[in-house]
């Protein structure tokens, strides 16, 4: 397959070589890199970790919106409340779950961690944890998560959240990261599943409005993540991670934003016009979605700052999180037309 057309935008954009290979040829590197044993300041301790460091491989605030839109899926899953052993049981192994997925993250990309102003103070290469000590925490709460979701909850949710942990974890992390540009995209499956597990969690199967909510985030996932991506593309070329931006350029990640964001807009009436939801989370659903199509647009300006770009992914996690607060409180106070 020929790639001369799509690495042209990068090679001339002066990032390193590395950053604009072939994919495949990239992400055969990466991967072996990963594999083999990397020795470094990261695989060193420092003997200054407290419970602090292991709180952060968990990534906590990406975790807490995860756990968020599960609970919310809970939640929608049934008329009234749902059961407390499911709603306590099945938060905390999709918490754990989550959280594993990230120490793993954490591990796999310690060596690109180490060259990005964004991630250079995380706790492995900072010599806190080392390589070892994370990969060891990952398992015992992934552990963990299993058993409290197969034994506590049910099979299902424990099969599907094993699923989204390897698909984050390894599929995403470890390939889709660094063979396309599209890896959020395809990536984003992962990420998009704690609704759908938080409605099995409930109910023991998946519902077709629990697709709904996985719809929505898999539309949110590429305009959120793109924003930053253009703010930190520097730091991706020097990591010699082949992003949208990094790979394609600036105007043709902006454009990308905008029609994923179109695309989100349409997908966020689906739960109204499905019968699911009713006027009150489609106002919501129409407000957030036109503010949120206000940056995309705005970020299409030549002169659009990397300041705009940052606002913008700081939007679009208030954004999921008013969205889904918004079906939520609508579950139970529907309002007809």
């Amino acid at each position: 397959m020929n790639y001369t057309h799509t690495l042209q935008p990068c090679r001339q954009s002066g990032y390193p070589r590395a950053t604009c290979d072939p994919p495949v040829k990239s992400a055969a590197r990466q991967i072996s890199a990963t594999i083999v044993p990397y020795t470094s300041a990261t695989d060193t301790a420092s003997g200054r970790s407290t419970w602090r460091d292991y709180y952060e491989l968990g990534k906590p605030r990406v975790v807490a919106l995860i756990v968020f839109t599960a609970v919310v899926g809970m939640f929608l899953a049934v008329p009234g409340l749902p059961p407390w052993p499911a709603l306590l049981y099945g938060t905390l192994g999709i918490g754990l779950a989550a959280s594993s997925a990230a120490a793993i993250n954490h591990v796999v990309d310690r060596r690109f961690d180490e060259k990005m102003a964004r991630t250079m103070n995380r706790p492995i290469p900072t010599g806190h944890v080392t390589a070892r000590q994370a990969l060891g925490y990952a398992a015992v709460i992934g552990v963990a998560s299993m058993v409290v979701l197969w034994w506590l909850v049910n099979p299902l949710t424990a099969v599907l959240t094993f699923c989204s942990l390897i698909g984050y974890a390894v599929l995403y992390t470890v390939w889709l990261k660094h063979v396309t540009p599209q890896n959020i995209v395809i990536g984003g499956a992962a990420g998009a599943a704690p609704p759908v597990l938080g409605w099995t969690a409930v109910t023991g199967s998946a519902d077709p409005h629990a697709l709904l909510l996985f719809l929505i985030i898999f539309a949110w996932t590429p305009p959120h993540f793109w924003a930053l991506a253009i703010a930190r593309r520097k730091d991706y070329a020097k990591a010699g991670i082949p992003m949208l931006p990094v790979a394609y350029g600036v105007e043709f990640t902006q454009l990308h934003i905008l029609l994923y964001t179109i695309l989100l807009f349409i997908v966020t009436l689906l739960p109204y016009l499905t019968g699911m939801s009713g006027l009150l989370y489609l106002v919501a659903a129409v407000v957030l979605g036109l503010v949120f199509m206000r940056y995309a647009i705005a970020m299409r300006r030549p002169d659009a700052p990397d300041q705009l770009h940052m606002q913008a992914f700081r939007y679009s996690i208030n954004y999921l999180m008013l969205l889904f607060a918004a079906l939520l409180v609508d579950h139970y106070l529907q309002i007809g037309p």
